[in-house]
């Protein structure tokens, strides 16, 4: 049975848990929007949490805290870095809870995030919302990031091989950032999987990819986070056209996923939907054939 519940959280006082005896998520109303929780109940969080940032309110800089945010792409200074330190409304809707954040002073953005938590399986439906409430249009894409906990391993599945005598033009697309090198031991680059794993001792590296698979994972210990998010063919994506990037440096490492560009006029508003899975059980994943199972288990 779905339940909520008021509860303290690592400092902060205002915040909504969300149970459906298997799972759960914790999120505040204080700064935000943010996810600031979500694992197995009993278990480990699966996202990070910086400590020195915990509990806070009202700072005149950006937190990263960890957790899960809603930003918009792409991403430039101040713009994409609107302080998110006040609180929001926090409310109930049919089968979870509605954050919102009141809008920016810099771009006149609104940030919402509907999260709903399915009652009889492993499902958590997040649904991002960006409204323009300014006076002037706004390009710009949602995007939807989670900050994943240390030693976290992204797992990517790669679209099928197929023969030189098939198709002529590239089937794939990806964005590097100047920091990524492939020489770093973090990256497995596979044939079925592209493996991205966290490293105290690694600073920034970065990668984008116009992901066309529908699902990435992110494992931690026995656990693993499934992200589902849609590619739609034809639009402009940003960041050179992709859909899914991942970052990682000595702290944590981020699942990211985004929708495509948009116009907004005043009023109106533009949404991005990722549906999570958690799995559990599972032993470290060094390998494609690692990989394979993990697959089979998501496709379930």
């Amino acid at each position: 049975m779905l339940k909520t519940e008021t509860v303290r959280f690592k400092g902060w006082e205002n915040n909504i848990r969300l149970s459906n005896g298997s799972v759960d998520l914790i999120i505040t109303a204080d700064v935000g929007p943010r996810i600031l929780r979500c694992g197995f109940t009993g278990e480990r969080n699966l996202m990070a949490e910086f400590k020195e940032q915990l509990g806070g309110t009202g700072e005149k800089e950006w937190m990263i805290r960890g957790g899960h945010r809603l930003w918009f792409a792409p991403e430039v200074k101040p713009d994409t870095y609107e302080l998110d330190n006040i609180p929001v409304k926090v409310s109930r809707i049919d089968g979870g809870i509605r954050t919102l954040q009141e809008p920016g002073p810099v771009t006149g953005i609104q940030k919402r995030m509907d999260i709903v938590m399915a009652d009889r399986k492993n499902e958590i439906t997040i649904t991002h919302v960006l409204t323009n409430r300014g006076r002037k249009p706004r390009t710009l894409a949602p995007w939807a990031l989670t900050v994943m906990a240390p030693g976290a391993n992204c797992i990517i599945p790669l679209p099928p091989k197929i023969p030189h005598t098939g198709r002529l033009t590239h089937n794939q697309e990806w964005s590097l950032w100047g920091y990524t090198d492939f020489a770093d031991g973090r990256w497995t680059l596979g044939s079925r999987f592209v493996f991205f794993r966290q490293d105290r001792r690694r600073g920034p590296a970065k990668l984008g990819v116009a992901h066309r698979e529908g699902w990435v994972a992110c494992q931690i210990d026995e656990f693993a986070l499934v992200k589902r998010f849609d590619w739609i063919e034809g639009a402009t994506y940003p960041d050179g056209g992709v859909n899914f990037e991942t970052f990682s440096n000595e702290r944590m490492l981020e699942v990211e996923t985004l929708a495509p560009m948009a116009t907004l006029k005043p009023g109106q508003s533009v949404k991005h939907t990722e549906i999570w899975q958690l799995i559990r059980g599972l032993k470290p994943i060094r390998t494609e054939k690692d990989a394979d199972a993990l697959a089979r288990r998501i496709r379930r």
